[in-house]
């Protein structure tokens, strides 16, 4: 019996200290939790009451959350989200970042935008030269990228990822966005003549966006490319009964119009099809070529 009353009065001291804790934690104390973390009222609330009222533990809370939401989310597929762009004061150099969240209503957050332009400034700043080494830089905050994004996720409730970064040097780098901020491109221009070239750039980079070219010329094409269009070809040359002796010199055929078809400086200029790319870039400065282009896109 004395046990059992013992037992009854350290269970309730025991809640009375839970009560007590829980009603320290006041309206203003989840409101700064808050103002820390972005996170909403009711995640405050909750973290600081897990937490007893410790503003660092409850942080930890909250980022655990994150992470699990994050961990949740990793097959959802991430069709929206911003471009951004940056291009040197020289012009001769270009980044291209592509953040991506899974719905659009997320794309317009403020948070999210925020985070994707302290991202490229970082990538401006560190040159970086993958995806995984631009998340190991910290922000302004002293914690990481991947932590940022992480803590965010947590936060929206949707997955977000860095789906691509890019970054070009050449005597110009030219960046284009289309209307949608969905995709973006870079396009790095040779032997400018010390011409400002950017309105040739920007017509150029309009044309990759439109017309998804697979390579600058046709050594750019891989050799498995080469290949299967001349398969192709040769199928297609079968299947249209012509001789098997002609086959080869049909599918050569079908490939030259394949490398005009999907090759930049061999493809007609969209604002003037009487003129291929490279003809259009040579009467702007004799010799002007593209040396590269990165076009990405999200969700298409």
């Amino acid at each position: 019996m004395a046990q059992s009353f013992l037992f009854k009065t350290i269970l309730k001291t025991q809640n009375i200290h839970n009560m007590s804790t829980t009603a320290t934690i006041s309206a203003q104390d989840v409101n700064k939790l808050r103002q820390m973390t972005g996170a909403g009222m009711m995640d405050c609330k909750k973290a600081l009451s897990e937490s007893n009222g410790d503003f660092e533990a409850a942080i930890d809370f909250l980022r655990k959350k994150g992470q699990k939401v994050s961990a949740a989310r990793a097959e959802n597929v991430t069709s929206e989200g911003i471009i951004l762009t940056h291009i040197s004061a020289d012009k001769k150099n270009g980044k291209l970042i592509a953040f991506a969240c899974e719905t659009e209503p997320v794309s317009k957050v403020a948070d999210f935008r925020n985070l994707g332009q302290a991202i490229l400034e970082v990538a401006v700043a560190k040159n970086p030269s993958s995806i995984d080494e631009l998340l190991t830089f910290s922000l302004a905050d002293g914690r990481s990228i991947q932590d940022n994004i992480v803590d965010l996720t947590g936060k929206i409730g949707e997955k977000l990822v860095i789906a691509a970064y890019e970054n070009l040097s050449e005597e110009e780098v030219v960046s284009y966005i289309h209307s949608n901020g969905k995709l973006g491109v870079l396009v790095a221009l040779k032997n400018t003549g010390g011409k400002d070239v950017s309105a040739i750039g920007k017509d150029v980079a309009m044309q990759i966006a439109a017309m998804k070219p697979v390579a600058v010329d046709k050594d750019g094409v891989s050799a498995e490319m080469v290949q299967r269009e001349i398969e192709v070809g040769k199928e297609q040359a079968r299947a249209e009964g012509k001789p098997e002796a002609m086959l080869e010199k049909i599918a050569a055929g079908k490939l030259n119009k394949f490398y005009k078809d999907n090759t930049l400086l061999n493809q007609d200029f969209v604002k003037d099809s009487s003129k291929t790319i490279a003809q259009i870039l040579n009467e702007v400065n004799s010799g002007l070529t593209v040396t590269a282009f990165k076009r990405i896109s999200i969700g298409a």
